[in-house]
């Protein structure tokens, strides 16, 4: 896994690597352009360990910057590029990183607490590697190489927040040995080879996106098809165009293709395969796909803390509806009850997984880490049952975390937020049922007597704080909250 790129440029140079709006980029190429970057970093004083911040969308300057900082046995902290310059503050300063790359127009936000941050002094922008840009001067400044250290399977490779449970993200360090997991899903499950392509909906700076979308084909010599924006008929339209054989996409998303009025306008007939994981999918669906595209969606169950699939529906095994599956090779999982032993199938409890998917830790944060691994086991925090032959079902969380469109929501962070608003009394986050979104955020909040705020007041105040996906979409005023 250390030298996955490398590995994959020498034996397919000239393969295609990344589509991006038309344009391709071969894997001589992108190794070139990591290499660059990992020598202006290493000039910049990154050396291994280091932590190498970047909050960018799905672009080539994403993977460019991900590979470059392993190059250097640095570890890539893959950021929300919805995080608010009041996010970052934590996140940059919890994570130590000594580089910030990011987007000309995102750039502000860091510019912003920058003097708060002494130890990351060095901006990378990038402007979508258009020329004059500093990210395009660096990749283009010519043939040179890193030094680069010896790695091993154990060293920290990517770190990813996941919503702490008391309001503050954890980073989740992920190592080499956990992105082999992931990288090699393809092959073993999906006979996935060099001609596959996968379509980057799902951001990569989320686990679920850099894992399926981007390590998968990569480690095979296929191509990653980049989109950071898009409708369901430019998805229709890239299938089409670029023969993508498979995607990538929350549950909304795959409904949103189904009950398109366009769908049968596009030749879709390259997809073999799509994948779904973030939230349940209606077990009904899954035959609906099958019946109008001749595909299987496949189902993939995991955390961040699992680098992220764990549990997953193979194509060559029976499907049960309701179950996100069974364990991946290499992966035990078990159900148990609050006091730690081991339940009956059938019987609902935790779900606990053990393995090479689970993380290395939380970045500087023993307790945390100790909470959630107890004996090797990782606690998923997940309501399940297992039946006899190891499928297992989802029941419902133990922790109280909202799961909107993929994203996962600490009700804790947000009431945080809610608190700092002078007309809030007291304040209260709940999961609402919504049939695209899975559950969208609501706060219920208690004013003080006589205050004039509205709810627009109150959601604004969230966004002044808060990424997008976190600010409740709906605010009610009570009396009092139970």
């Amino acid at each position: 896994m250390e030298r996955m790129l490398q590995d994959t440029t020498l034996r397919y140079p000239e393969n295609p690597a990344i589509i991006y709006e038309g344009k391709q980029i071969s894997y001589q190429e992108l190794n070139q352009a990591v290499e660059a970057l990992a020598h202006h970093l290493q000039g910049l004083g990154v050396r291994k360990g280091d932590n190498v911040a970047i909050m960018l969308s799905n672009c080539p300057e994403f993977i460019i910057s991900y590979f470059a900082a392993l190059r250097l046995g640095a570890v890539a902290v893959t950021l929300n590029v919805m995080s608010t310059s009041y996010e970052l503050q934590h996140l940059i300063e919890n994570s130590e990183a000594k580089v910030f790359i990011t987007t000309d127009n995102l750039a502000k936000r860091f510019q912003a607490i920058q003097e708060t941050l002494p130890l990351c002094r060095h901006l990378i922008t990038t402007s979508g590697l258009k020329s004059g840009s500093l990210f395009d001067e660096i990749i283009h400044s010519g043939s040179v190489s890193a030094n680069t250290p010896v790695l091993q399977g154990s060293d920290p490779a990517v770190m990813i927040y996941t919503a702490g449970l008391m309001g503050k993200p954890l980073g989740a360090v992920l190592t080499y040995d956990n992105l082999a997991t992931q990288a090699d899903l393809l092959r073993t499950i999906c006979n996935g080879t060099k001609d596959d392509r996968s379509l980057a909906v799902i951001p990569l700076f989320h686990s679920f996106g850099a894992a399926v979308n981007m390590l998968c084909p990569l480690c095979l010599g296929g191509a990653i098809v980049l989109m950071d924006r898009f409708t369901v008929e430019s998805i229709f339209a890239t299938i089409q165009k670029e023969q993508v054989t498979y995607l990538t996409a929350v549950p909304r998303l795959f409904m949103g293709m189904l009950f398109h009025d366009k769908l049968k306008e596009y030749n879709l007939s390259s997809m073999r395969f799509g994948i779904t994981g973030g939230s349940p999918m209606p077990p009904e669906l899954f035959a609906e796909f099958e019946k109008h595209l001749g595909i299987q969606v496949l189902e993939g169950y995991g955390l961040t803390e699992t680098s992220p699939c764990c549990i997953f529906t193979m194509p060559d095994k029976v499907q049960k509806p309701g179950s996100i599956g069974t364990v991946l090779p290499g992966v035990a999982a078990k159900v148990e009850d609050d006091a730690g032993g081991e339940v009956a199938a059938g019987v609902v409890g935790e779900l606990v997984v053990r393995g090479a998917v689970v993380m290395q830790g939380y970045y500087k944060d023993e307790a945390a880490t100790a909470e959630v691994i107890r004996n090797g086991w990782l606690h998923t925090g997940d309501l399940a049952y297992m039946d006899e032959e190891g499928y297992v079902f989802l029941v419902g969380l133990k922790k109280r975390m909202i799961i909107t469109s993929g994203f996962n929501v600490y009700p804790k962070e947000v009431e945080l937020i809610l608190a700092m608003h002078p007309a809030v009394v007291a304040s209260k986050v709940v999961g609402e049922k919504d049939l695209m979104r899975g559950e969208i955020v609501k706060a219920l909040i208690v004013k003080k007597p006589g205050d004039e705020t509205d709810e627009k007041e109150i959601m604004q105040h969230c966004r002044n704080y808060l990424s997008a996906y976190k600010v409740p979409r709906e605010v009610v005023f009570v009396a009092n909250i139970a």
